[in-house]
Parts: C-alpha cells; structure tokens; sequence
C-alpha cells in the first residue's frame, strides 16, 4: 500500500508543487538582504573588532608594560617588550598582535588592569598579501587606532559599565 501512494505521490508530482508553493512564498515575501556597502546592520556595543592602545587625557600612553595581555592570550598573539624610563617607570617599546593568530576573545582587554588595550567595533580592514608582516599590527599603529577612535571606544565604555 505504501509504494502504490508513493507512486501516486511521484505522478501527480504533489511534493514538486508543495515545494514551488514554499518557494513562492518566499520568493513574494519581504527581503532580508542587506545591500551592504550602502546598508549597514546594526552593531553590538560589545563587538569585538579591531585594537586600539588608548592614551591618557595628557597624552600618555596607558600601557605599562605589566605584558598580562600577553599571558593572557590563548593564541599567544601578542609579543611585548619593555624599558624603564627616566621617571623610574616601565613602558612598552614594542607592542606587537598577530592578527592572523588572533581569535578576538577579549581576553587580553579584561587583563589590561589600566584599560590600555581594546578591541573596537572596526571590523573593515584586510591585506593583501599573507607573509610579508602587514598582518602584524605594532604600537603606533594600535596608538593611531585608539586616537582615531577614543569618542567611540570612551561611549562603549560607558555603555559596558551599565551592563556589568
């Protein structure tokens, strides 16, 4: 009795016409495609991008050199080396994140004790070409990033603290 309703089911082609209405259906409902150069989806607060070194309001470096992002970091992604100054404190002289090893955890953000690092909501960059070092960031170019981008990073911020 089965394989006769089978057959039956195969010449009137019922599941054809049942799938061309599911298709139909969607084909005439309202689109969900984002037209994404023009369009943009609405982003998380805490989306976790690109990173940024964030300076004082005098314009000190925030980065003491404590290197906790460092063993914080389970890609181990990031290599720090530093130096005492002058004032008998210690700063970093090379600030270095792979950004092909790293997997945007955080991690390295929640260990910053002076909230030195952070990961931005920039997620539109790319390199060319693997191998050739530009897809290691270094300490002037994560300063130029948290320069460029305090008002948003200091909103986030705020935005954080209501949520813990």
């Amino acid at each position: 009795m089965g394989a006769l309703a089978n057959f039956l089911k195969g010449l009137t082609l019922a599941e054809f016409f049942a799938a061309m209405r599911v298709t139909g259906l969607h084909f005439f409902g309202p689109k969900v495609t984002v037209q994404y150069p023009e369009e943009r989806i609405p982003q998380s607060p805490r989306f976790r991008g690109l990173h940024a070194l964030r300076r004082y309001a005098n314009g000190e470096e925030r980065c003491i050199g404590c290197q906790l992002c460092e063993a914080a970091c389970p890609a181990a992604c990031i290599t720090i080396e530093t130096a005492p100054r002058a004032d008998d404190t210690r700063r970093t002289t090379r600030y270095d994140i792979d950004l092909f090893k790293c997997v945007y955890c955080g991690f390295c953000e929640e260990a910053c004790p002076t909230d030195a690092i952070v990961l931005t909501r920039t997620y539109e960059w790319c390199y060319l070409k693997r191998g050739n070092g530009e897809e290691i960031i270094h300490k002037d170019q994560l300063l130029g990033n948290g320069d460029r981008l305090e008002t948003q990073i200091a909103r986030d911020r705020e935005v954080e603290a209501r949520y813990r």
